[in-house]
Formats: structure tokens, C-alpha cells, sequence
């Protein structure tokens, strides 16, 4: 215990400033760090951890707590001051080990590394979209599991964002919707402290935001950020308004306390410099030794709140118990949700469900899956970014989501793409629900910044991208994909999938919803493509492995490589070869990601380095096949973009054709001679 003498000022000044310290403190043995904004926030955030915020250190994956989400990721050791002083596995090395390498501490913070973190936030407007997922999810299974009662499902999502967050087009986007939905759980505290990193928000920065929210449909205040007492008014008036999301503007000083940097964009993202960390301690009446000062009674206080919040889950478990007994099969189902178990007979009929010979597009059988599943997986809950009737991302006979009936399980997320790709993350952060989320290919360029979070934080999204090539036809080249596939290719942990046919979408399926490991992303045809007859080709069932021989030949003398739409092009050049006497085997590769985590030993079986002469096809950006056909192979592609005519000419046009594909081979059969 500390031996020196606390400083005499009430419990939530000690705890706000001890909150100042250890941020000066550990940004400035980093030597790098963002000491402003938990400086100016710590008040609110004192208020909020000490009187309102429902939580358990000792269980921090308790269904019914309360989430709290720092989306002014940059402010992180506001978080991980908070974190320490409540209890957490955080312990205070790691607050001394900020930014360093191991640390829990890291930069920004990370939810897969440090307990009591929910979301991975610093990219600004992702953690208050996010939080916009976590507050839908809450409510939607509120909806349909709480009975009079029986409230197991009863918490807020409470937000600290900063104007950055309010200025990046992603929060408009979410909390336009949150509005729309009436999330009257979902809080936000604006650190509303006029400074970004190139001054005063004045130089680019006008905006009413109180009165923008309350035309997106919140219920918006303004208060003193300092002051404890109208910080406490303010929160209690949030939660007190049910009907709509809050957004309490906190007028706050960036570095409070600081005699020459409070009030300056330098307090943003940079160390405040040890003879400023004086003064700044002296003027706030602080110890300025011994560094990372913590008075016990701080200790007492903050963790007295986590013991409160304790004994709150323990009477939540006695509920729960008694709902067990009242309501036994809405309590096993509750269970099932949140362990994300897929029922027994989830994929019963899968592999039956579409007739070879016949043609569908790739969307098309996705749709027939969903409908086909969806009835089995009660907590599969999706959307479309205003394309249902293109993406076909709504089950039949399911419902829709509306601020009045939240027993709907389809989302109309509105021409948002990006802000729902944040929400999707949302939801899967919060658990009990699997969500999808369904738009054209060529736009998941908006969603590429959350699909990357996504991947980094392991959550099982599915994004569902339709109209995935040139083979969408007319609407041209702005819509037309061309790099998209590779660009996705490249964020690690994604699993994409680009089904051959009706029956490799089905697998897709099956891949997605087993996957727990990180986001899915489903690529899918506008057009219709042939379903092929497994009992003449290989089984579909084999695209779980990410590539297989679809077809084969005896002494194969070189290898064709699709996916997608464009297998069957390479089944069709296969015939063209044979009756050169070329001898080809076709290779479907749905999965680039799939096919690279199986062993050595299957890999070389399907492209065996003692066939060299290999083409692959692909209506995309040929970077990157070079891997698969060797430096004794061709690549078949669109290295531009598309063309706005009928997708069967586009094709024709562009060489992505069975005769093209078999010339091809045909020169390097040749060549190789």
C-alpha cells in the first residue's frame, strides 16, 4: 500500500484524478500515447463506472452486463485505467507496459487480448456503430425471451465517442438507424472537447450535433462534463428515456489540468513532457512521486462498484433459474443462443436440395438455403443494405424488424453499407445472435474497414455479396467487380467462398455458419450458371476442402483452374482439349483460404508440382494466380474493367471462354513439347 498522504478531496475527484496520473504516467514511459481526452473524460467516466455501469470483473462474458464502449479508441488508457481500478485480470504492470510489445495494454484497444474490452476500437465511428449492433441485439432478444417477470435480458450499451467519431460518415450511418429502431438502451457520451489532431474543430466542424441527433430521432442533452453532479442528472435522464437512443454532449477540456496544454490539439497524441506532467500533477493538488499513484481508497471505491454489479449477476442467476423452471424451452433456447450451437439436423436436405441439369443463379440457390435453414436456426438473424430482392437474403416467411415488433428477424438496414457491416459486428460481439448481412460485391470496398476489424477480433460474420462479376451484365463497369475478389483475398482471417454451382452454395453455407473463427464472405452470380451432375463430376461436398478435382482424366497433362462462374467454362474447355487429345484435369477452387489450411500431402494431390502446365480462370484481376499456375502457366482474367452490354457478349468479348481457355492450354502444351 501507498505510504503517502492522500490528497484531501472527495472520492470521485481522487478516482478521476488518479485516472489523469496513470494516463500521464504511462503515455509518457511509452513516449507515445493520447493523454488528452482521458484526462478531459475521466469525470464522466468516473460517473459512469461508479454509479451506473452493471458489471462483474470476476465473469466478464456475463450475458445481462451492461456494455461499455470506448469508441475514441485512441483515449485507451482511460479504459484500461478504468479496467485496473474496478478489478479486472488487468493488472497494473500492464498499465506500465502501455503500447509495449506482449502488453494487454496495446495502442488502441483490442477485445480478443484485454478482459473487459468489448469491441476492437481506434478506427473512428466503428465502436459507436458497433455499439449500435450490440444495443439491436440486446433488444431483439429481449424481445424474444424476456416474459413478465422474467427480464433476463435487461442491460444498456454506453458510449464515450469523440467528434472524430460524429464526423466519420460510418456513425451517420448507424445512428440514423438506431434512431429509426427506437434503441432506447443504447446511451452515448459525447466528449465534446472542440479539439481534433490539426486544432480546433472550428476549421472543419460546425455541425449542432445535439440537434442532428435529434433529427435522426435521439434524445439529446447537453451537460458539464466536470461536473459530476449534471453528469449523473444527464445519465439519469438517458436511461429514463426508453423510446429512443440518448446522446449527452459532455463539454469537456481536452488534457484538463494541464496549465499549457489543456485545450490544445498537442494534448491529443502526444506525451505531455515530464515538466508538464508536474505541473499538471501539482495544479490537480496530485503527488507528483511516486509515478502511477493509486490511493487505496480508490481502490475501495471503484472496486465496491464491481462487488455491487457481483451481486447483481447473482440475483440474475436466480432469475434465470426460476425462468428454467417456468419456461423450460424458451430457457433452452435462450441457452442454444448464446453458445451459438447449431441445432441437430440444421443442414438436414442440404445436399439435396437442388436437381443437376438445370440452371440457377448462384444468389439465387443462396436464397434457397436460406429458406431452407433458416427456420432451423431460430437466432440467424440478417439483412440487405436495401438490396433483399437482388442479394436474396430473406428467408421465406420470416419478418421483418421494426421499432414496434422486434420479434422480426430480417433487418432493412437502408442504403448503408458500411455503417451495417459495423452493426453486423455489433451483433456477433454480443452474442446470441448469428448475423448476415447481404450487398452488391463491388461495394464491399465501403465495408473493407469493418471486415478487416471483424477479421482481427474473430467474429463469425457472413456477408453476403451478390452480382459478383462482369456476369451482372448491363449496369456496366461501375458495378462490376473486377479487383474486389482479390482485394478480399488479402484480409487475413477472411474466408472467401465463390461457389461453382447451385450445390458448391449449399457447402458455402455450411462453411459460413460452421466457421467460429472469423468472418465469411459468400460471392455470388447474378446469373444463372448450369448445376452440375455430381454423379458424373465429383462431389460438392469436397469444396469444404477449398479446392478439389471436379473432373478428372487418366494422365492428366495439365491442370484448369476455376471458380466461380467460370468453372463450368473449364469443364467445357476440358471437352475442347479431349478432342485435341489433350488430356486436362479440372480443378474447382472456391476457397483460396480453405484449400491453403489443408495438409501438404492434399494440396500436392490436387495440383501436383509433376504437372506444371496449369490455366486458371477467373473473371477478376489475375494478380495473384500466379501462386496456383506456376511460372509454367497461364492466367485467364480481366486485368481492366468491364463494359456495360449483355453478360453473355461481355464474356465473349472479353476471352473468358471455353475456346479461349482451351487455346490457351493448347500453347502450352505446345510450347512445353
Amino acid at each position: 500500500m501507498n505510504k503517502i498522504t492522500t490528497p484531501s478531496m472527495s472520492l470521485h475527484d481522487l478516482t478521476a484524478n488518479t485516472i489523469r496520473g496513470l494516463t500521464m504516467d504511462a503515455v509518457q514511459k511509452a513516449n507515445i500515447g493520447h493523454p488528452g481526452m482521458p484526462m478531459g473524460a475521466a469525470d464522466m467516466a468516473t460517473v459512469l463506472w461508479s454509479r451506473f455501469l452493471k458489471f462483474n470483473p470476476e465473469d466478464p462474458h456475463w450475458p445481462n452486463r451492461d456494455r461499455f464502449v470506448l469508441s475514441a479508441g485512441h483515449g485507451s488508457m482511460l479504459i484500461y485505467s478504468l479496467l485496473y481500478l474496478t478489478g479486472y485480470e488487468l493488472p497494473l504492470d500492464e498499465l506500465k507496459q502501455f503500447r509495449q510489445w506482449g502488453s494487454q495494454t496495446p495502442g488502441h484497444p483490442e477485445s480478443h487480448l484485454t478482459p473487459g474490452v468489448e469491441t476492437t476500437t481506434g478506427p473512428l465511428g466503428q465502436g459507436i456503430s458497433n455499439a449500435v449492433g450490440l444495443a439491436l441485439a440486446e433488444k431483439w432478444l429481449a424481445a424474444h425471451f424476456n416474459r413478465p417477470g422474467y427480464d433476463i435480458v435487461d442491460h444498456h450499451t454506453y458510449v464515450i465517442a469523440s467528434d472524430g467519431d460524429l464526423m466519420e460518415g460510418i456513425s451517420h450511418e448507424s445512428c440514423a438507424l438506431a434512431g429509426h429502431l427506437g434503441l432506447g438502451k443504447l446511451i452515448v457520451l459525447y466528449d465534446d472537447n472542440h479539439i481534433t489532431i490539426d486544432g480546433s474543430t472550428d476549421l472543419s466542424y460546425s455541425d449542432d450535433v445535439p440537434k442532428r441527433f435529434e433529427a435522426y430521432g435521439w434524445f439529446a442533452q447537453r451537460a458539464d462534463g466536470h461536473d459530476p453532479d449534471a453528469v449523473e442528472k444527464a445519465l439519469r435522464a438517458a436511461v429514463a428515456e426508453t423510446d429512443r437512443p440518448s446522446i449527452i454532449a459532455f463539454r469537456t477540456h481536452i488534457g484538463f489540468g494541464s496549465p499549457n496544454k489543456q485545450d490544445t490539439s498537442s494534448a491529443h497524441g502526444e506525451p505531455l513532457g515530464d515538466e508538464e506532467i508536474r505541473l499538471t500533477k501539482e495544479n490537480l493538488g496530485w503527488p507528483t512521486e511516486p509515478l502511477f499513484y493509486i490511493p487505496d481508497q480508490v481502490l475501495i471505491y471503484m472496486r465496491g462498484a464491481a462487488r455491487a454489479g457481483a451481486q447483481r449477476q447473482a440475483e440474475w442467476t436466480e432469475l434465470v433459474a426460476a425462468y428454467e423452471t417456468t419456461y423450460p424451452e424458451l430457457a433452452a433456447a435462450y441457452r442454444q443462443s448464446l453458445s451459438g450451437e447449431l441445432p441437430d439436423g440444421w443442414d438436414e436436405g442440404l445436399d439435396q436440395l437442388f436437381e443437376p441439369g438445370k440452371s440457377i443463379a448462384t444468389r439465387a440457390a443462396s436464397g434457397a438455403v436460406l429458406d431452407l435453414v433458416s427456420p432451423r436456426i431460430p437466432f440467424l438473424v440478417g439483412g440487405s443494405a436495401d438490396l433483399t430482392g437482388s442479394n436474396k437474403t430473406r428467408p421465406k416467411n420470416v419478418k421483418h424488424l421494426t421499432r414496434d415488433d422486434f420479434s422480426g428477424r430480417y433487418i432493412h438496414f437502408g442504403i448503408r453499407e458500411h455503417g451495417m457491416s459495423s452493426i453486423l459486428n455489433g451483433m456477433a460481439l454480443h452474442g446470441g445472435i448469428r448475423p448476415y448481412g447481404g450487398t452488391f460485391l463491388v461495394f464491399s470496398d465501403y465495408l473493407r474497414p469493418t471486415i478487416r476489424l471483424a477479421c482481427m477480433m474473430e467474429i463469425p460474420v457472413i456477408y453476403v455479396f451478390s452480382h459478383d462479376s462482369i456476369g451482372l451484365g448491363e449496369d456496366g463497369p461501375t458495378h462490376q467487380p473486377i479487383e474486389q475478389w482479390m482485394g478480399l483475398r488479402t484480409i487475413p482471417r477472411l474466408l472467401l467462398f465463390r461457389p461453382a454451382d447451385a450445390a458448391e452454395t449449399a457447402v458455402a453455407w455450411q462453411v459460413a455458419l460452421e466457421n467460429w473463427t472469423g468472418p465469411t464472405a459468400l460471392a455470388l452470380t447474378r446469373q444463372g450458371l448450369p448445376i452440375l451432375d455430381r454423379a458424373k463430376y465429383a462431389s460438392a461436398q469436397e469444396g469444404v476442402k477449398g479446392a478439389y478435382v471436379l473432373s478428372d482424366v487418366p494422365d492428366p497433362q495439365l491442370i484448369l483452374i476455376g471458380s466461380g462462374s467460370e468453372v463450368h467454362i473449364a469443364l467445357e474447355a476440358q471437352e475442347l482439349l479431349a478432342a485435341e487429345g489433350v488430356a486436362a484435369r479440372v480443378v474447382s477452387m472456391p476457397s483460396w483460404e480453405l484449400f491453403e489450411t489443408q495438409p501438404a500431402a492434399y494440396r500436392e494431390s490436387v495440383l501436383p508440382a509433376a504437372i506444371p502446365l496449369r490455366v486458371s480462370i477467373e473473371a477478376g484481376v489475375t494478380l495473384g494466380w500466379e501462386r496456383y499456375v506456376g511460372p509454367q502457366g497461364a492466367m485467364i482474367g480481366l486485368d481492366h474493367y468491364g463494359a456495360s452490354a449483355p453478360y453473355k457478349e461481355l464474356y465473349k468479348n472479353f476471352g473468358l471462354t471455353a475456346e479461349n481457355m482451351a487455346g490457351t492450354a493448347l500453347d502450352l502444351v505446345k510450347k512445353a513439347a
